[in-house]
């Protein structure tokens, strides 16, 4: 699927109606690193992927946006996996006569860093009587050391369901999680020892899934202590095999950093309703974490810490840039944490770790 520019297509193509608003967002920003360490940062806007593309590895210079059609797709998620493919997940709803509507499970991928997309292609829908096929939820997933994309999607009876490649890449059926009382989309999560897990939001808290080997059943594993806001929970491998999951949690109002077999550790940073971006870097030497997320105020908001040391303090820092949705965090090719937001007038900027001690952001880019 070829992608065109912003200008190009309100210069020479589609109808003004198929040119997307860049600040009507309806999902991300999403920033990922590519093989040959640019980054691409995608915003899911007026039934379009806008996508910006770094000219060159930690430049501040970025092509685009580039427009590709996403009619019909009420929500987004992106993932990328170790082969850095990225997989475009959506739930896309369209009218029938009849004023039903058919919804179905999309997906999508981009292989190289400023390529195109594949066509969207149909993962049907895990519930076959369109009373219950409406009430699908958003997808989300995880890509496997293998490669093999796993895709959960919410229904309207509280459960979960699991599509997922085997190990020749030919798709499995729908299957049922064990889960019950499921409110929101779960966090999932694939490790380098080759499993998958997930942290799902259930009306009772929070359940955690497993495998027990890689390509096997998720079954229920630790208790996870917290009761996550829709919509927060994201996970980081902060050890081989070992995945770190941070959420606001709705009873203490702030972060929380939960891994299988403990206790949530609380952290603060006060947090609005958005989605808490992780990610791992260096600083003064350190292998560190960084949490960022709006804050009430509806500022980026970012917290570190040593990885895996939670407990022992996390240094928070608001930046007062102003943003729309969530912050999304990625380390570019030198080595550098970026962290992307859409702000309020809708357009996208970047700011990066400097060569500095402790964590020092540059000043903000607009792209």
């Amino acid at each position: 699927m070829r992608g065109v520019s912003l200008d190009e297509a309100k210069r020479t193509g589609p109808a003004p109606a198929t040119v997307p608003d860049a600040g009507a967002v309806t999902g991300g920003p999403w920033l990922l690193a590519g093989h040959d360490g640019r980054l691409t940062l995608y915003v899911h806007a007026g039934g379009a992927v806008l996508r910006w593309t770094e000219e060159a590895a930690g430049s501040r210079h970025w092509a685009g946006p580039d427009v590709i059609p996403a009619k019909g797709i009420t929500h987004l998620t992106v993932v990328q996996g170790r082969n850095r493919y990225a997989h475009f997940l959506g739930r896309r709803s369209r009218p029938r006569a009849d004023d039903w509507s058919t919804v179905d499970i999309v997906r999508a991928t981009q292989y190289q860093t400023g390529r195109p997309m594949t066509e969207w292609r149909s993962l049907g829908n895990p519930s076959k009587e369109i009373a219950r096929a409406v009430e699908a939820g958003d997808p989300t997933g995880a890509v496997a050391q293998d490669g093999a994309l796993h895709v959960c999607v919410p229904t309207g009876l509280g459960s979960l369901a699991l599509r997922r490649e085997d190990k020749q890449g030919q798709w499995e059926a729908w299957g049922k999680l064990p889960a019950a009382g499921v409110t929101d989309r779960p966090a999932l999560a694939a490790t380098s020892a080759g499993l998958v897990e997930a942290l799902i939001p259930v009306h009772t808290g929070a359940l955690h899934l497993c495998q027990q080997k890689p390509g096997g059943p998720l079954v229920p594993g630790y208790e996870v202590g917290a009761v996550p806001l829709p919509g927060s929970v994201s996970s980081l491998e902060t050890s081989p095999g070992i995945v770190t999951y941070y959420l606001t949690d709705v009873r203490s109002a702030g972060v929380a950093a939960f891994r299988a077999g403990r206790w949530p550790v609380p952290l603060g940073g006060e947090p609005g309703d958005g989605r808490i971006s992780a990610v791992r870097t260096m600083l003064d030497g350190l292998d560190c974490t960084v949490l960022a997320f709006r804050s009430l105020a509806g500022t980026v908001r970012l917290g570190a810490f040593e990885t895996e040391g939670e407990q022992n303090g996390v240094w928070w820092t608001d930046t007062g840039r102003q943003c729309a949705g969530d912050a999304s965090l990625a380390v570019d090719g030198r080595g550098r944490m970026a962290v992307a937001v859409v702000g309020t007038d809708g357009r996208p900027s970047v700011a990066r770790q400097e060569d500095s001690q402790g964590l020092t952001l540059s000043d903000w880019h607009r792209i």
